[in-house]
């Protein structure tokens, strides 16, 4: 592995990571008071993009993370949309 993918995974690991701790928070405490439900959806679109450019370029890092992403960020957008009448 060359410093330039060395680089690409570890910022793919922490940034998609970084989603972790939101996703357990939310999910334990059905707490969604201060998530930016216009932020998350654009978000989530976002990502999605970006999961599809990933899978046009056959850039399997890309890909990787993105879903992961995707999938971390969907469940926090779904939580934000279920759990937001009762905050």
């Amino acid at each position: 592995m060359n410093l330039t993918d060395l680089i690409g995974t570890l910022a793919a690991v922490l940034t998609t990571g970084s989603f972790l701790p939101q996703a357990w928070h939310t999910f334990r405490t059905k707490d969604v008071s201060g998530i930016s439900l216009g932020m998350y959806s654009v978000f989530t679109v976002g990502v999605a993009g970006w999961l599809v450019y990933g899978l046009m370029l056959q850039a399997w890092p890309i890909v990787i993370s993105n879903f992961i992403t995707l999938t971390l960020a969907s469940t926090i957008l779904f939580m934000k949309l279920r759990y937001r009448s009762r905050c």
